[in-house]
């Protein structure tokens, strides 16, 4: 059973799952396999909608988990803790309207806002995983 204590490295796995179904779906619409592509696409989705639903249930409970390191790492972590969590909200509503014109086939509108979605999604998830790994299993 999971505990509480235990979301914030689901989520990080989450995240990371999440980038690599994007990955692999854009590896299959570059083939040409559009099936497989929107069956990736719909499980990085669902995937990342069970990670905003973890990370919420965790901070609900928890709070925030301050940053303890110093120096340079601090502001390095600053600076990709603000750019994820500014790319975090972008990509929610792109992610939605992607999504949404891929399944009606609006192929045109679909790729021309994919071209900015898959990127900020991706780098929302990469950073996802850093930001757990320096606030968690970093020495402090």
């Amino acid at each position: 059973m999971l505990e509480i204590s235990d979301l914030p490295a689901l989520n990080a796995t989450l995240n990371a799952i999440s980038g690599m179904l994007l990955i692999a779906a854009y590896g299959m619409i570059r083939r040409g396999h559009i099936a497989k592509h929107r069956a990736l696409m719909l499980c990085a989705f669902s995937t990342s909608a069970l990670f905003l639903v973890s990370y919420v249930i965790y901070h609900v409970n928890v709070g925030s988990k301050p940053f303890t390191g110093t120096g340079v790492i601090r502001v390095v972590y600053f600076i990709i803790l603000t750019t994820h969590v500014i790319l975090a909200v972008t990509v929610v509503p792109m992610a939605i309207v992607t999504l949404r014109r891929g399944i009606h086939r609006d192929d045109a509108r679909h790729k021309a806002i994919a071209r900015w979605t898959l990127p900020i999604w991706l780098y929302v998830s990469i950073t996802g995983v850093i930001v757990y790994v320096m606030l968690y299993l970093l020495p402090t």
